[in-house]
Formats: structure tokens, C-alpha cells, sequence
């Protein structure tokens, strides 16, 4: 818990505007409340996993996949928003990519890249979850929801490496050739 103290400001926004999206839109349909919650909650425990790591380098990774998502995922909404694939079941806009997919996502795609399978196949399962509501109250189609998990997890990938990394690079000089190896702890 000692890892809250020295990042209040980070915690504090972070949850402060996840938790007002997952808000309004919980008291616009109840019945998708729990899958909001899931939405948010997802990259937080994220972030505290990460902060109970001390991997302070893990949570500046986080941060910045989820802000390139949001960017990605809203220009993404942009480009498609006034063709058939931007019309959502319900007859609203912005249906494709998956704004809510896509930010679960990052989440999972995070634990996963970071910390391994025995964090990220749990928030996976939370992802198929949220993605599932989303389809079924009508809000988006699964082509929607499937362009959720590309944008969430391919920011993952320019953005996040695993904490304990191993790299074989092939080096070639004037004089040489060979591989460099390096390893992270």
C-alpha cells in the first residue's frame, strides 16, 4: 500500500475519469452497470498491480497505452462514424471500434504483455464479458466489438514490454557479426 502514497495524483485522475464515464453511462442503461465497472476497473487493477510491483516503469507503460487507445479508438470512430459500419444496432453513431471493448482491453492486453498469462487470460475473460453486454443491449455488433480488441490491443503492443524481457538481437559491423543479448530484472 506504501505505492499509493507517492502517486496520488496519477491514481487520483485515473480513476476520477473512468469512473465518471463508467457513471453516466451506468445511469443511462442500469442493466450494463456491472460490465462499466468491469470496463474501468480492468486498467486500474492494472495500474495497482503494478504499483504493489513497484514497477513504476509498468505504470508509465499503462498510462500511455490507454491514452494512445483513447486517441486511436476516437479517430478510428472519427473515420467510420458517418459510413454503414459508424451506424450502431440501436440506430445511434460511433458504433465501430468499441469504445468499452477497447479500453478493457488495454487493460488485459497490458497484464498479459507485462506480467504474463496468469494475469492476462482472467482479464481476457473480463474483456469477452464487457464485449458480450455491449453486443447484446444493442449498442454495437461484434465486428464493433472485435475492433475494441484490435485498438486496445495493438497500442498495448507499440507501448508495453514484459518486466522480466530477454532480447537476442543480431548485430552486424564492419568487422563482425553476432547477437546481443540483454535481459531486464
Amino acid at each position: 500500500m506504501n505505492f499509493l502514497m507517492h502517486k496520488p495524483i496519477p491514481l487520483a485522475a485515473i480513476a476520477a475519469v473512468l469512473c465518471l464515464h463508467s457513471g453516466i453511462a451506468a445511469a443511462k442503461i442500469k442493466a450494463e452497470f456491472p460490465a462499466n465497472v468491469v470496463m474501468v476497473g480492468v486498467p486500474i487493477a492494472g495500474y495497482f498491480i503494478a504499483g504493489h510491483k513497484d514497477d513504476d516503469e509498468g505504470q508509465r507503460q499503462l498510462l500511455r497505452s490507454v491514452a494512445a487507445g483513447i486517441v486511436a479508438h476516437g479517430l478510428a470512430s472519427l473515420a467510420f462514424n458517418y459510413t454503414s459500419w459508424g451506424e450502431r444496432p440501436n440506430g445511434g453513431r460511433h458504433a465501430f471500434p468499441s469504445g468499452h471493448v477497447a479500453l478493457v482491453t488495454s487493460g488485459a492486453a497490458f497484464l498479459q504483455d507485462r506480467y504474463g498469462w496468469q494475469y492476462g487470460l482472467p482479464a481476457y475473460a473480463l474483456v469477452g464479458y464487457v464485449a458480450d453486454v455491449r453486443v447484446h443491449t444493442g449498442h454495437h455488433r461484434w465486428r464493433d466489438a472485435v475492433g475494441g480488441v484490435v485498438v486496445g490491443w495493438g497500442m498495448s503492443k507499440f507501448f508495453v514490454t514484459p518486466q522480466n524481457a530477454t532480447y537476442i538481437a543480431p548485430v552486424i559491423g564492419p568487422q563482425f557479426i553476432g547477437f546481443r543479448w540483454a535481459r531486464s530484472f
